[in-house]
Protein backbone atom coordinates (compact mmCIF):
# COMPACT_ATOMS: atom_id res chain seq x y z
CA UNK A 1 0.00 0.00 0.00
CA UNK A 2 0.97 3.51 -0.36
CA UNK A 3 0.05 7.22 0.92
CA UNK A 4 1.57 10.36 0.13
CA UNK A 5 0.84 13.74 1.59
CA UNK A 6 1.53 16.80 -0.17
CA UNK A 7 1.25 20.65 1.98
CA UNK A 8 2.01 23.98 0.79
CA UNK A 9 2.64 26.06 3.80
CA UNK A 10 5.03 28.60 5.20
CA UNK A 11 7.94 27.73 7.62
CA UNK A 12 6.59 28.75 11.06
CA UNK A 13 10.68 28.65 12.34
CA UNK A 14 14.32 27.95 11.08
CA UNK A 15 15.08 24.54 10.14
CA UNK A 16 16.90 23.12 12.99
CA UNK A 17 19.98 20.44 11.31
CA UNK A 18 20.59 17.52 13.58
CA UNK A 19 22.55 14.08 12.73
CA UNK A 20 21.49 10.80 14.21
CA UNK A 21 23.62 8.06 15.87
CA UNK A 22 25.08 7.02 12.70
CA UNK A 23 25.69 10.21 11.09
CA UNK A 24 22.99 10.83 8.61
CA UNK A 25 21.38 14.31 8.77
CA UNK A 26 18.33 15.25 9.28
CA UNK A 27 16.32 18.39 9.26
CA UNK A 28 13.32 19.57 10.80
CA UNK A 29 10.56 22.40 10.77
CA UNK A 30 6.90 23.13 11.01
CA UNK A 31 4.92 24.32 8.37
CA UNK A 32 1.38 25.82 8.86
CA UNK A 33 -1.17 25.54 6.03
CA UNK A 34 -4.48 27.90 6.17
CA UNK A 35 -7.88 27.15 5.37
CA UNK A 36 -10.21 29.28 5.11
CA UNK A 37 -14.55 29.37 4.43
CA UNK A 38 -17.30 31.30 5.62
CA UNK A 39 -19.72 29.91 7.88
CA UNK A 40 -23.75 29.21 7.84
CA UNK A 41 -23.91 32.94 9.38
CA UNK A 42 -21.67 34.70 7.47
CA UNK A 43 -18.20 34.51 9.62
CA UNK A 44 -14.84 33.88 8.28
CA UNK A 45 -13.21 30.84 9.77
CA UNK A 46 -9.56 30.33 9.18
CA UNK A 47 -8.45 27.25 10.08
CA UNK A 48 -4.31 26.92 10.85
CA UNK A 49 -3.01 23.32 10.28
CA UNK A 50 0.68 22.91 11.94
CA UNK A 51 2.84 20.12 10.73
CA UNK A 52 6.83 19.14 11.70
CA UNK A 53 8.45 18.23 8.64
CA UNK A 54 11.17 15.86 8.32
CA UNK A 55 14.14 16.16 5.43
CA UNK A 56 17.21 13.78 5.37
CA UNK A 57 20.42 13.65 3.83
CA UNK A 58 21.43 15.91 1.14
CA UNK A 59 17.68 17.28 1.33
CA UNK A 60 18.29 18.16 5.18
CA UNK A 61 21.07 20.31 4.07
CA UNK A 62 19.81 21.97 1.70
CA UNK A 63 16.92 22.76 3.25
CA UNK A 64 19.05 24.04 6.53
CA UNK A 65 21.14 26.39 4.13
CA UNK A 66 18.06 27.69 2.34
CA UNK A 67 14.95 27.84 4.14
CA UNK A 68 14.16 30.20 6.62
CA UNK A 69 11.32 30.92 8.81
CA UNK A 70 8.01 32.63 6.59
CA UNK A 71 9.40 31.13 3.80
CA UNK A 72 6.64 29.35 1.37
CA UNK A 73 7.58 25.77 0.47
CA UNK A 74 5.92 22.71 -1.01
CA UNK A 75 6.49 19.49 0.77
CA UNK A 76 5.89 15.59 -0.49
CA UNK A 77 5.86 13.13 1.67
CA UNK A 78 4.40 10.50 3.97
CA UNK A 79 2.71 10.90 7.13
CA UNK A 80 4.86 9.01 10.63
CA UNK A 81 2.12 8.18 12.37
CA UNK A 82 2.53 7.46 16.23
CA UNK A 83 3.89 3.85 16.47
CA UNK A 84 1.33 3.18 19.21
CA UNK A 85 -2.05 4.08 17.92
CA UNK A 86 -1.31 4.69 14.17
CA UNK A 87 -2.44 8.24 14.45
CA UNK A 88 -0.89 11.87 14.79
CA UNK A 89 0.97 12.18 17.86
CA UNK A 90 -0.86 13.48 20.97
CA UNK A 91 0.61 16.17 23.87
CA UNK A 92 -0.47 17.87 26.43
CA UNK A 93 0.76 21.37 26.36
CA UNK A 94 1.42 24.19 28.96
CA UNK A 95 -2.19 25.32 28.73
CA UNK A 96 -3.68 21.59 30.12
CA UNK A 97 -5.18 21.36 26.67
CA UNK A 98 -4.42 18.33 24.11
CA UNK A 99 -2.71 19.04 21.17
CA UNK A 100 -1.95 17.08 17.43
CA UNK A 101 0.81 16.79 15.76
CA UNK A 102 1.44 15.99 11.93
CA UNK A 103 4.94 14.26 11.60
CA UNK A 104 5.54 14.60 7.81
CA UNK A 105 8.41 12.45 6.41
CA UNK A 106 9.64 14.58 3.12
CA UNK A 107 10.27 12.99 -0.27
CA UNK A 108 10.50 16.41 -2.11
CA UNK A 109 10.42 19.52 -0.64
CA UNK A 110 10.39 22.64 -3.19
CA UNK A 111 11.20 26.06 -2.44
CA UNK A 112 7.98 28.28 -3.42
CA UNK A 113 9.56 31.84 -2.24
CA UNK A 114 12.02 34.15 -4.16
CA UNK A 115 15.84 33.16 -2.29
CA UNK A 116 16.84 36.60 -0.45
CA UNK A 117 20.05 37.18 -2.98
CA UNK A 118 17.70 37.05 -5.90
CA UNK A 119 15.33 40.30 -5.18
CA UNK A 120 13.41 41.44 -7.72
CA UNK A 121 14.27 38.78 -10.58
CA UNK A 122 12.28 36.39 -11.59
CA UNK A 123 12.30 33.07 -9.39
CA UNK A 124 11.79 29.48 -10.86
CA UNK A 125 11.08 27.55 -7.41
CA UNK A 126 13.76 25.30 -6.33
CA UNK A 127 13.00 21.32 -6.00
CA UNK A 128 15.13 19.19 -3.65
CA UNK A 129 14.20 15.62 -4.10
CA UNK A 130 15.61 12.77 -1.39
CA UNK A 131 17.06 9.63 -2.13
CA UNK A 132 14.12 6.73 -0.34
CA UNK A 133 16.70 4.60 0.99
CA UNK A 134 17.84 8.02 2.79
CA UNK A 135 14.64 8.05 5.57
CA UNK A 136 15.22 5.56 8.06
CA UNK A 137 11.70 3.03 8.45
Amino acid sequence: MFSQVTIIGRLGKDPELRFTPTGQQVATFPVATDHQYTDHSGQLVKITTWFRVAAWGKMAENCSNYLKKGKLVMVQGELSPDAKTGAPRIWTGDDGMAHATYELNAWIVKFLSPSDHAAGQPVEPAEIQGDENEIPY
